[in-house]
């Protein structure tokens, strides 16, 4: 009976199957957060405004660093993830002379799978910040690296969080893919399980319903984590003018 067997796997082989999912969290939890920072980076060069008619150096870097950030996102929102990895992992040895462990090349494939998509959720979040606000801060002579970590970081992160937890969940699912690069994460360890003896229907109806919980809580997390940002008590609206009240 599968039910039977399913108790067998995981008596026997329980320990990998712990050690499968820890992996595939640790490049999860990693890969993500780089590719977190590297989105933020990507898209706060891309919403800045070059202006051409300027003939500077800053100008002239502006623009470079945009077609750059252009290429890189084309790249990688263009290609599979699984592509992705046998080019960083076996290209890397062949082209840059780079040894990287599976482990290492995982987390550069995820990081940068994310930070692409991530760099166009960002960009959206600062468009959807009312520039009038931006234009009044310029106005009031506020720096503009200022104005972003103040003014407009804040609230873009409060709008494109959503997506940043769903990028998050999609990339415990996709580390599957990372299988191809010998990464030992959850499906790679699940294949030696289910090889063992030929098991597949009930080793990997284990693998489901691991990836179903892990997707299943952080989704209860993410939930939890953007009430708390959109409760409106975790906000001080001002409706007094500190002018007007320094003088009274």
């Amino acid at each position: 009976m599968s039910i039977v067997w399913i108790g067998r796997l995981l008596k026997q082989f329980g320990g990998l199957y712990i050690s499968g999912t820890i992996m595939t969290l640790e490049i999860s939890v990693l890969g993500t957060f780089l590719g977190y920072v590297l989105g933020f980076l990507v898209g706060v060069v891309q919403s800045s405004k070059a202006d051409l008619d300027e003939k500077s150096v800053r100008t002239a870097v502006l623009v470079a660093l945009k077609q750059i950030c252009r290429f890189y996102v084309f790249i990688f929102r263009g290609t599979p993830m699984i592509v992705q990895a046998m080019v960083i992992y076996f290209g890397s040895l062949q082209a840059l002379g780079l040894d990287l462990s599976p482990f290492t090349a995982a987390v550069i494939v995820v990081s940068l799978n994310t930070g692409a998509y991530m760099a166009e959720t960002v960009r959206g979040g600062f468009q959807s910040v009312d520039a009038g606000q931006v234009e009044g801060a310029l106005a009031l002579g506020m720096p503009y690296l200022k104005i972003m970590l103040l003014i407009v970081i804040p609230q873009a992160l409060r709008n494109i969080f959503p997506q940043m937890g769903n990028t998050f969940i999609s990339n415990i699912k996709d580390t599957s893919v990372l299988n191809i690069i010998s990464v030992s994460e959850l499906f790679f360890t699940t294949k030696t399980v289910a090889g063992s003896y030929y098991k597949y229907f009930e080793a990997y109806t284990i693998t489901a319903v691991i990836y179903l919980m892990l997707t299943f809580v952080f989704n209860l997390l993410f939930n939890f984590l953007e009430q708390r940002m959109a409760d409106k008590a975790n906000y001080e609206l001002v409706d007094v003018d500190e002018y007007e009240r320094a003088l009274a």
